[in-house]
């Protein structure tokens, strides 16, 4: 038995790095509210940091 990998959109990972980037919460708080490993937040901010250097 094969374990289905999620997929998120562009979108939704565009939003959660984006209030990540507000710095209200954090990275840990963030990923909990909408389900998602803090790790994938952490490799999704990382990414969007090389596209536009901050």
């Amino acid at each position: 038995m094969s374990v289905k990998r999620k997929s998120y959109s562009a979108d939704f990972k565009a939003k959660l790095v984006l209030e990540a980037l507000e710095g209200e919460k954090t990275i840990n708080e963030i990923a909990s509210k909408y389900g998602v490993l803090p790790v994938s937040l952490k490799n999704w901010k990382k990414q969007f940091e090389i596209i536009i250097p901050l």
